[in-house]
């Protein structure tokens, strides 16, 4: 016979075992109902042209909060979420070439949606050209300005700018101004007259007089004119890295113009923008002075002393241009279209 110890004992498990089945059963009953509450969300996704496209992907998200579920498309271009909790959603779709697209809808009570054909775009190519102009062909556009200036519409002043910002000349733009100005027919005119002046005083005796004695007067006078511009304008600049031009202040005192003015005589800017001793206007003085004892005749040769007098004339000569181009120049300039 059991003892009342094992009676209750048997009581208890019975009672256990009652509830566990309970349970058990209550579960049975309400998962199919919670179950029926969830839905599904199924589609395709096409490009533009209708072809599907595979392995988008595909990312799904409830308003109301949740797991986030993904997924990729297929070949054929189907995807499909299952056990969706009801209620609003977005649904995001990224590819690799093509732009990002969203997809709002709401799903029902244990609904199958099955969403409209999803077309994704061809993602915007955007390219960014950032267009800089070098510093030659910022130059190159200032110096058709300069190109304009001419004394009463006829000699050139190519030389001198009137932008105290422009940038430095390379060596080819250098000898472009340098030849344009020496090639100009105001020039030629000009070295005629200073030629047929030589010829009335009867200068340079050595080269006679008549037609002769002309062309031998204008031949060397061009050729001093042509070995300054080269000289002082494109060789030795190019050597020192040197600005040639003249650049007008136009501002202050009288006195601090004069001051300026003079100063560019053994002054000027390089090319790295900063004023400097002016070798290339300095040397050049002596030097063209020294080269025309190649040409001239020999009793008109100029001695090492005289060489180094016209060179100091010429440094003093180009005192006074500077001086003529602050305060006289541009009131005489025409530009000439």
């Amino acid at each position: 016979m059991r003892t009342s110890c094992e009676n209750g004992r048997a009581l208890s498990f019975q009672a256990i075992a009652a509830n566990r089945l309970v349970l058990i059963l209550a579960m049975l009953v309400t998962a199919p109902s919670a179950f029926a509450q969830q839905g599904s969300i199924s589609g395709t996704v096409l490009d533009s042209s209708g072809a599907s496209v595979e392995r988008v992907q595909i990312r799904l998200s409830l308003d109301a909060g949740g797991p986030v579920q993904e997924t990729q498309s297929s070949e054929r271009g189907d995807f499909s979420f299952s056990n969706v909790a009801p209620g609003k959603f977005h649904i995001a779709f990224a590819a690799q070439g093509f732009a990002e697209t969203t997809f709002a809808g709401e799903l029902q009570v244990g609904e199958s949606l099955t969403l409209p054909r999803t077309a994704l775009a061809v993602a915007r190519l955007i390219t960014q050209v950032n267009v800089t102009e070098t510093q030659a062909e910022i130059a190159a556009e200032q110096i058709k300005q300069e190109e304009t200036q001419r004394f009463f519409g006829l000699a050139p002043n190519y030389f001198v700018t009137y932008n105290p910002d422009a940038v430095p000349l390379n060596t080819k733009q250098k000898f472009e101004l340098t030849w344009k100005t020496f090639l100009d027919p105001a020039s030629f005119v000009i070295n005629g007259g200073i030629a047929g002046v030589g010829q009335a005083q009867n200068s340079y005796k050595g080269f006679g007089q008549g037609a002769q004695g002309y062309a031998k007067r204008y031949g060397a006078g061009f050729a001093d004119y042509g070995t300054g511009l080269v000289l002082g304008n494109v060789v030795l600049p190019s050597i020192f890295r040197q600005d040639p031009r003249y650049f007008y202040k136009g501002t202050g005192s009288i006195r601090s113009r004069v001051l300026y003015a003079v100063s560019r005589s053994v002054i000027c800017r390089g090319d790295n923008l900063k004023n400097q001793f002016c070798y290339s206007s300095v040397i050049s003085n002596f030097g063209s002075t020294a080269l025309s004892n190649l040409y001239y005749p020999a009793a008109d040769r100029n001695s090492a002393r005289e060489i180094m007098e016209l060179g100091a004339f010429g440094v003093g000569g180009d005192a006074l241009n500077a001086l003529f181009q602050e305060f006289l120049a541009k009131k005489l300039m025409r530009k000439k279209r």
